[in-house]
């Protein structure tokens, strides 16, 4: 891959291998080495990408994966999520809220949330991207966002 090709694509799909890094690890500093990682496959891959979709679905693979490598690592910090918290700033007082409902669930349901509602992507691509039976992904949704409603319903009660 050139440089022409490389830069543009790198700056495309940077922010969506960050998020998905970051939801997968809750780690700033790791989420950062995956993008960094993933982004030099990206960079030293001779695959013939069909379409933009597969490239992306390519990526999102590659983020995942690494993600399961850097999370069975022995040497791995968790690092507290509210000090990254604390440095980002949101429109409204409720993005800040949904924000922190979505990162107080199990990272089994907070990726597919991720690809489902932030990346777009359909419950059968997802099932293909976690390498999960799809009816697997839609209940994880579907108790996600049960969790989500319960969580966000407590949080207005005490406003």
């Amino acid at each position: 891959m050139t440089d022409q090709q490389f830069v543009p694509l790198a700056q495309r799909y940077m922010d969506t291998i960050f998020r998905i890094a970051y939801s997968y690890l809750r780690s700033q500093a790791d989420a950062d080495d995956v993008t960094q990682d993933v982004l030099i496959q990206l960079y030293k891959t001779e695959t013939a990408f069909e379409s933009d979709d597969h490239l992306k679905h390519w990526l999102i693979r590659v983020t995942v994966n690494r993600c399961k490598n850097i999370f069975r690592s022995p040497w791995r910090k968790v690092e507290n999520i509210a000090d990254y918290e604390n440095s980002l700033t949101f429109e409204a007082p409720e993005h800040r809220e949904l924000f922190d409902a979505v990162m107080a669930l199990d990272k089994r349901y907070r990726l597919p949330v991720l690809l489902y509602y932030y990346e777009g992507y359909s419950q059968k691509e997802i099932a293909g991207l976690l390498s999960l039976p799809e009816e697997t992904v839609r209940t994880r949704l579907f108790r996600a966002r049960g969790k989500l409603k319960a969580t966000l319903t407590e949080v207005l009660q005490y406003d």
